[in-house]
């Protein structure tokens, strides 16, 4: 591997995209691209570098987000290709949270879908600069324009055309660089393209274009403004550097063109990587807490710094043992070094650090500084979103927050004696995953998994057979219910009991009312006097969250604002236990005096179907009590845009199948929780 120069000259990179946008496609070629393999690897024949794992080359689909090294032009790019599927959504909100920048790549034809939108935001949220990859322009029906207006209106951005395709579909021959006013040519069977003049009948549209883009840039950039308002020439080297920072300062998408599959524009993708997305040294400095004053302290990308690394992702490896993914933000590790577990508290010892790609690791020997990404081998307490740092220097940095599980269903070991082993494997997949649950149902005595979706609970069921050997028994899917209030109220819980002895004595009185949507549950100590001493408040506290978790319906309570306003004590008799159970107490009384209602979760949905269809897709989505949001017709093709609760979309799939004769295909994507209404409660439900 070339021996690479520091920060400036490293990338540290997300590829980005709805499902089937073709995401692993283009990295693995930006990775043939660059050398690092030597033959591409194909999605649909499972034989993707970055699809390693037995579920992701059988389905055709990205599950896990993978990890690889690159080098380009003497800069080192650390690439994530991330998953499209709205169930693994979680891969990419913790890979945005440590990555600089992003490729986001969309289909010509489709534009930009629900998937785009959602990890659009997820950029938007952590600020992470972008450009765009518009590909399969080689497909019919592909439309740069429409692509570039979409992003336009529907992600609210400002796209900056940087190249024209030249020649339609499966004509496509060339793309026009506007920065540079050359064409680079496609020739088939040669692996790089063939720069040329560009030819007489699209140069006067270039022109245009390219004017238009100085323009836009213009309105950003002052140095740019000022010498094309004098009419100077602008160099292309101007004008790069001019949309490098506007793209850094996240006021301009540049977009780019191609087709991956074809390898046809793959270049410009490296080339733009490293002209426009940071280095670590573009970042604003990562602010986080000393763990003991509070104060805030920011890590930046200084290696002479103390310690600052996050764990963002946790990986069983059958060869390696526990893997834990670590961005440096400042400082740095050693193999053997001990660190200091800001967020749990405690100390340990790294192993072995490696670089990764894809399922493949390559031993690290000396140090790794700031703005790296590697893995970590002897963590042996460290899950996702805790902070190492120097025990001279304990810091927090913001954790990752995941999205609540919204359907589960009941599991068991189907040979006798295998409990203990599911539990065991199911506990591992848990420190993988944060948005998939593990309890135990008391009145059944079932174990009960939870995920994201039917696919992501299908693929926890395969990996336990396949990677543990354990065969299970697996229950109709149930959705993940939730209870909330609709009324303010105070409510008192009183715990007393004489044996003889010593008795019990727990006295607590509690202000419920309803916070905002979303907003989940939390507890403010409100104790004026002293009337409950300090050292029990504590206890109340866990007593509160414990009846939280198992409201008036049998269903977890989120949404609600706990105070605690009074209470009373006994010299002897009161203990924590009794505190406890006198707060589990109070909080049972004011939910069943609060109007508590069941909510259900909501799917963002959004189907696309030949137009022929329409009427069928909207009155079966009218018969699941969907809200129906938009049904627009472009190029024989319908596309309706719906929330429908998600007790009624179990095997959709094969219901859209059948209404569309197998032409229709649909995202889902969590929106909201919602009231159920009396009427629509299901029979699981019902009979709660």
């Amino acid at each position: 591997m070339v021996s690479l120069p520091g920060l400036e000259s490293t990338r540290n990179i997300g590829i980005i995209a709805h499902i089937d946008a073709g995401k692993t496609t283009v990295t693995e070629r930006i990775l043939y691209c660059s050398g690092r393999i030597h033959r591409t690897g194909e999605v649909h024949d499972g034989a993707a570098t970055m699809d390693w794992m037995v579920q992701e080359r059988e389905r055709g689909i990205t599950i896990t987000a993978a990890a690889t090294t690159c080098s380009w032009r003497d800069h080192r790019i650390n690439i994530i290709d991330t998953p499209g599927h709205v169930d693994f959504t979680a891969e990419v909100e913790r890979s945005l949270r440590v990555l600089d920048g992003g490729v986001v790549v969309f289909d010509a034809v489709a534009g930009v879908q629900p998937q785009s939108e959602t990890v659009w935001r997820q950029a938007d949220r952590y600020g992470v600069p972008r450009f765009a990859f518009v590909n399969k322009m080689d497909r019919r029906g592909a439309s740069l324009e429409r692509t570039v207006e979409m992003i336009r209106d529907r992600l609210n951005a400002v796209p900056a055309i940087v190249q024209l395709p030249l020649g339609a579909e499966n004509e496509l021959r060339a793309v026009v660089d506007l920065v540079e006013m050359n064409q680079r040519n496609f020739v088939e069977g040669k692996e790089s393209v063939e720069i040329g003049e560009i030819e007489e009948a699209a140069a006067a549209p270039a022109a245009a274009v390219r004017e238009k883009l100085i323009e836009l840039v213009a309105d950003f950039d002052h140095d740019i403004a000022e010498v094309y308002l004098e009419g100077e020439t602008i160099r292309p080297a101007d004008l790069r550097a001019a949309i490098r920072r506007a793209t850094l300062a996240n006021e301009i998408v540049p977009v780019l063109t191609g087709s991956a599959l074809r390898n046809k524009g793959v270049e410009a993708i490296v080339d733009a990587i490293v002209d426009y997305l940071p280095s670590p040294l573009d970042v604003p400095p990562v602010e986080a807490e000393h763990a003991k004053t509070g104060e805030a302290v920011l890590c930046g990308p200084d290696s002479s710094e103390p310690l600052a690394a996050l764990a963002f992702k946790i990986v069983s490896d059958p060869f390696s043992g526990r893997l834990t993914y670590l961005r440096i933000y400042s400082g740095t590790l050693s193999p053997g070094d001990q660190v200091y577990n800001s967020t749990q508290k405690g100390r340990e010892r790294v192993g072995r650090l490696l670089r990764m790609h894809a399922d493949k690791r390559e031993q690290i020997k000396e140090s790794v500084g700031a703005g790296d990404i590697i893995a970590a081998i002897g963590l042996r307490n460290t899950s996702t979103g805790d902070t190492l740092s120097d025990r001279g220097r304990p810091v927090l940095l913001e954790a990752i927050s995941f999205p609540d599980p919204v359907m589960r269903v009941a599991v068991e070991p189907k040979g006798q004696g295998d409990q203990d082993k599911m539990t065991e494997a199911l506990g591992r997949l848990g420190e993988e995953d944060p948005t998939f649950q593990v309890s135990a149902d008391s009145e059944t005595v079932q174990t009960i998994i939870a995920g994201m979706g039917e696919l992501h609970l299908e693929v926890i069921v395969d990996r336990m057979r396949r990677e543990f050997g354990l065969q299970a028994n697996v229950g109709a899917p149930q959705v993940a219910y939730r209870g909330t209030i609709r009324r303010e109220v105070e409510a008192e819980g009183k715990f007393v009991r004489q044996t003889g002895g010593r008795g019990q004595y727990g006295h607590v009185v509690l202000e419920l009312e309803p916070a905002a949507p979303g907003a989940g549950n939390s507890i403010e100590r409100k104790i004026v006097g002293g009337s409950i001493p300090i050292e029990f408040i504590s206890a109340v506290e866990t007593g509160i969250r414990s009846a939280l978790t198992d409201g008036p319906h049998g269903y977890p309570m989120t949404d609600i604002a706990v105070r605690i306003v009074d209470g009373s004590s006994h010299q002897v008799d009161s203990s924590e236990l009794a505190f406890q159970i006198a707060g589990t107490m109070a909080m049972k009384d004011g939910m069943a005096k609060a109007r508590s209602v069941v909510l259900e979760p909501i799917m963002e949905m959004e189907v696309i179907a030949p137009e022929g269809y329409m009427g069928e897709v909207v009155g079966n989505l009218a018969s699941k009590k969907a809200d129906i949001r938009d049904a627009v017709v472009d190029k024989e093709q319908v596309q309706v845009s719906a929330f429908v609760p998600l007790a009624g979309l179990f095997g959709y799939a094969g219901e859209l199948r059948s209404l569309t004769q197998g032409r229709g295909t649909f995202t889902l994507e969590f929106a909201h929780y919602a009231e159920v209404a009396v009427a629509s409660m299901s029979s699981e439900f019902a009979t709660t």
